[in-house]
């Protein structure tokens, strides 16, 4: 926690670290157990989906650095959408990614639930959430600081356990580790690569995005880059480190075990390696599996009250979760409201100890992909860019709207989409409501000047890869300081 108004230029990130806190905010639970879901219903033809979902990430994440290089705002995404077509869209992207980082936590806090009992089969789950949860705020209470370094601790661990996985599997694809109960064997005929059809390998693209999840993240705290201007380069770095081991990973799995070998409630790299005469590996995956959950679930709790404290300050939500003047000060009031957040997640847990994760995590990964589309549209507002760029980010709205279309089609995923559904349903019906009381304030004016985007503003637009030149921009609100 930032103890004085101004930071020292010592305390900014490098470029390099900003990767690495991306890397430690992405590689979660929605890899090491999402992927036995997308296995599972896909067959190892979604390692091709995991390629397609690692060029719609970088689609979306540069989008959100370029934006992030020319104007760097402490709401990110939220301001460049508030920036580009008014109050409302700021008010809409944040509330959005508010509930998506709040649903992330539930499905983060059901699958470490999940995994404890692997040690303590008679608790309930909802214990184990609870314990969790308060460690999680625990963390969040040090500050920003405090987060940074655990967090990049905790990148450093889920890569070296990765690397581990990688090694022992190429022990085992030599030979090395003895007979194991399956012989290893590339998937080659149909019903080995994709033996749910087409529908299931569609239906399992949600997956693959959800593994990248986290790269939001990066953009709210790319404010701290001693040059914002290398934020491109983080996430470049980022994106590519976690394609390499992805992909790495899942064909050393599928080669190791046929497709059946794979289910939903397990680490697909713990099935891998569970037939051989390594008893230590189940419990070294376990506490892995930990680390990783929990990394990201103190990663949507710290998103969660910095997006809410940015609402407040723009009097998009109310004031009372706002930072206060001496920056030195966390702002208990967002955090106790994050904290409440936290409750319902666990009493989730508590009613639904079974099916939660499947359906929550779907739900999760529908909401950021919402909010991922409205950064590429965001983008081709307010930069201009060439026909390249165009294309990049019309290619990055399609393999969404795939991603997204494709979860009706499969049972595990369909009722995760109609929860999305329901919570995008509430956002727009508030955002309406909260129109009319802007339109009220202002006097009939809409929503021009310093909180909207006026009529006229509205209607320009851009040509090549730039920022576009205020001039014809409303002025934003002053930036303000994270709440750390």
């Amino acid at each position: 926690m930032s103890k004085g108004k101004t930071s020292s230029k010592d305390d900014k990130l490098k470029w390099w670290q900003l990767s690495l806190l991306g890397v430690a905010c992405t590689i979660g639970t929605g890899y090491f157990l999402g992927t036995g879901i997308a296995l599972t219903m896909g067959g190892p033809a979604v390692i091709f989906l995991f390629i397609l979902a690692a060029f719609g990430t970088y689609m979306v994440f540069d989008a959100l650095a370029r934006m992030t290089a020319a104007d760097p705002q402490q709401g990110s995404f939220r301001s460049y959408a508030k920036k580009a077509y008014g109050r409302w869209a700021g008010f809409t992207s944040g509330w959005v990614y508010w509930s998506s980082e709040l649903l992330i936590m539930g499905s983060q806090l059901a699958a470490l639930s999940l995994f404890t009992r692997m040690w303590f089969p008679n608790l309930p789950m909802w214990m184990f959430a609870a314990v969790y949860g308060l460690l999680g705020l625990g963390i969040i209470l040090l500050g920003t600081k405090g987060f940074e370094r655990l967090e990049n601790m905790f990148a450093v661990m889920k890569i070296a356990a990765i690397l581990m996985f990688l090694v022992l599997a190429g022990a085992a694809l030599f030979g090395m580790l003895g007979q194991g109960a399956y012989a290893p064997k590339v998937p080659a005929t149909g019903p080995e690569v994709w033996p749910g059809g087409g529908i299931g390998l569609w239906s399992a693209f949600i997956f693959a995005f959800y593994a990248f999840g986290g790269i939001e993240i990066m953009g709210l705290m790319a404010m701290r880059l001693k040059n914002p201007k290398e934020a491109p380069k983080a996430g470049k770095m980022m994106i590519l480190l976690l394609t390499t081991v992805y992909i790495a990973s899942l064909v050393c799995a599928v080669i190791l075990v046929p497709i059946g070998a794979f289910n939903s409630k397990e680490s697909p790299f713990a099935s891998a390696l569970n037939h051989y005469n390594l008893p230590f590996v189940p419990h070294v995956f376990n506490s892995v599996l930990i680390i990783a959950g929990f990394s990201t679930m103190v990663a949507s709790l710290f998103a969660v009250t910095t997006m809410l404290v940015t609402l407040a300050g723009d009097h998009d939500a109310p004031k009372m979760f706002s930072a206060k003047k001496d920056s030195s000060k966390l702002p208990f009031t967002a955090i106790g409201f994050t904290a409440g957040g936290l409750a319902v997640s666990v009493v989730t847990a508590l009613l639904m100890p079974e099916s939660v994760y499947e359906y929550v995590t779907t739900a999760a990964g529908l909401m950021l992909l919402y909010n991922w589309t409205f950064i590429l549209v965001t983008s081709g507002r307010l930069l201009k860019l060439s026909g390249w760029g165009q294309t990049k980010r019309w290619s990055g709205i399609l393999l969404i709207a795939l991603a997204v279309v494709g979860t009706l089609f499969h049972e595990t995923s369909r009722p995760g989409f109609f929860i999305s559904l329901g919570f995008v349903a509430v956002i727009s019906a508030v955002t309406l409501i909260m129109r009319r009381v802007w339109k009220k304030q202002q006097g009939g004016g809409g929503e021009s000047g310093p909180q909207g985007r006026s009529k006229h503003a509205e209607g320009q637009q851009s040509g090549h890869d730039e920022y576009e030149p205020s001039v014809n921009r409303p002025v934003l609100p002053r930036r303000r300081k994270s709440f750390t």
